[in-house]
């Protein structure tokens, strides 16, 4: 006879704080925030296919056998051993299952503690039709293992309330291939799928239906926890199955080498670190579809998605400011970036939106059309919209919510023609001439007089923090130019002879 399936109706209001309160419980035996969701992912898995295999009408074996069941129905001092033994074996099933357990490993080692977070994983139903409402159970979780500043977890977390205004400007479509290179959790993804769904269109074909299944949306994360995190939101959120032949996510670092898909809206968050994860590599890429060879990540990541763009495909990335007025490097890909695509639209982040203190970050928005007869820049105007200094910097307790970007998305009149959108204290254009002329192309851009606003950065530690950062950009352009010429210098020996003198005598 096989075990009962919980009869809770469904995921209520508070099961995010509930399952979050039992991480302060563990957090007694050193397992951190990360770690509990990476449980809580695997377990609920498993609840998730023991529903689906058990259901009255169109069953579905997920796994093969009910791993769940034999986990629960087992005694309570050996349900550790079991769960460990099943995580081993389905690591290695392939699709989105061996993604899902891959490299995955039991962190709660207390027997009575396993026992009592498989009890409270049980006691919810997680199959339902409704997917809307797990999703935001997981969501919720990942949240708050952000907020949590101690786990660094906000390095792969972009605010869902950013990633929904930016959806909402960027329209994505049924016919849009949507590819983030730098995925974290999920959310450009998941917002899209739901931006889709909401939006869906009349005379859709059977096709078209099928495509947003498997087609649509492709993410890449290099770490494979997170990717786990990422795979397990897209699955609660009903983007893919569990049993997928095929994952919508690759493990691996997208800046290895030149895309082999390509995408009509990219829209990332790449990591914020300086450098390339290669260890001491100066110049961890030399990819020839590259305008330039850099160690920062981001500037790497933004030439990346140039790449990946189909010609009139559209992008949306988060940049931290050093992206806007980096010398050397930076100067080149902004100057090729201006030239290449329609740089259209730069949103000003207040400091605090992301996990990393003090870190200020901007959204820049660019098409990619094909190049221009005359040879001219395919940018003629970048509109900038300061929200950094009209409001106030989020703090641990007043984050920036769906309503403080209201007003931008209204100023970019998402589908609109960009010749419609005016002009404001907060928005303003500047010319592709005028950009150009700018010491370093920066695109550093201030729209109104910071003095004359309310929430202005005057105080003189903000102007301290920004010289540290024009400054630090200096100096590392200047040591990316000295790299070079020494290995340019290098095939000349120590007195300035080449290597083939004495043979030439």
């Amino acid at each position: 006879m096989n075990p009962p399936v919980s009869s809770h109706p469904g995921p209520d209001q508070d099961l995010a704080k509930v399952l979050w309160s039992f991480a302060d419980v563990l957090r007694e035996n050193g397992i951190s925030g990360t770690e509990y969701v990476e449980q809580l992912a695997c377990l609920i898995l498993l609840k998730l296919a023991h529903e689906q295999s058990h259901r009255p009408l169109n069953p579905v074996d997920v796994i093969g056998y009910d791993a769940w069941g034999q986990i629960r129905w087992t005694d309570r001092q050996n349900q550790l051993p079991v769960y460990e033994h099943t995580l081993d074996s389905l690591a290695r099933r392939p699709g989105n299952l061996g993604l899902l357990f891959r490299r995955a490993q039991n962190r709660v080692s207390d027997p009575a503690k396993l026992s009592r977070l498989i009890d409270l994983v049980d006691l919810y139903h997680w199959s339902g039709d409704d997917s809307t409402s797990r999703g935001a159970v997981f969501e919720d979780l990942l949240a708050r293992l952000t907020a949590d500043h101690k786990t660094g977890a906000g390095q792969f977390y972009t605010p869902r309330p950013l990633v929904e205004a930016i959806v909402q400007c960027v329209q994505p479509g049924v016919d849009d291939t949507i590819i983030d290179p730098a995925c974290g959790t999920g959310g450009f993804l998941i917002k899209s799928f739901e931006y889709l769904v909401n939006h869906f269109p009349p005379g859709v074909t059977p096709a078209q239906r099928a495509r947003l299944d498997q087609g649509a949306f492709f993410g890449t994360e290099l770490v494979d926890a997170t990717a786990r995190l990422a795979t397990m939101n897209l699955v609660l959120h009903g983007m893919t199955r569990a049993d997928a032949a095929d994952s919508l996510i690759t493990v691996g670092d997208a800046l290895a080498r030149p895309p082999t898909q390509h995408a009509t809206l990219v829209l990332t968050t790449p990591p914020f670190g300086r450098r390339s994860m290669t260890t001491g590599d100066t110049y961890a890429y030399y990819r020839p579809d590259f305008w330039t060879e850099t160690g920062n990540r981001q500037l790497n990541f933004l030439q990346h998605v140039y790449s990946l763009l189909e010609t009139n495909g559209r992008a949306a990335v988060v940049v931290p400011d050093n992206v806007l007025f980096e010398g050397g490097a930076g100067e080149r890909v902004r100057r090729l970036l201006l030239d290449a695509c329609d740089v259209h639209t730069l949103l000003r982040l207040p400091a605090g939106v992301f996990y990393a203190t003090g870190v200020k970050t901007n959204v820049l928005f660019f098409d990619k059309p094909a190049p221009r007869p005359d040879g001219s820049p395919s940018t003629k105007q970048l509109w900038v919209y300061d929200l950094r200094s009209h409001s106030p910097a989020p703090t641990k307790t007043t984050t920036l919510v769906g309503s403080d970007y209201e007003d931008f998305v209204s100023a970019y009149r998402p589908g609109r023609p960009r010749n419609e959108r005016v002009e404001s204290p907060l928005f303003r254009s500047f010319s592709v001439e005028d950009l150009l002329a700018r010491d370093r192309i920066s695109l550093d851009l201030q729209v109104a007089d910071p003095p004359d606003e309310p929430f202005a950065p005057v105080e003189p530690e903000a102007d301290l923090h920004h010289m540290a950062q024009e400054i630090a950009g200096e100096l590392r352009s200047a040591l990316e130019e000295l790299t070079a010429l020494t290995e340019a210098l290098r095939p000349y020996g120590a007195h300035g002879d080449r290597p083939d003198r004495d043979s030439a005598k």
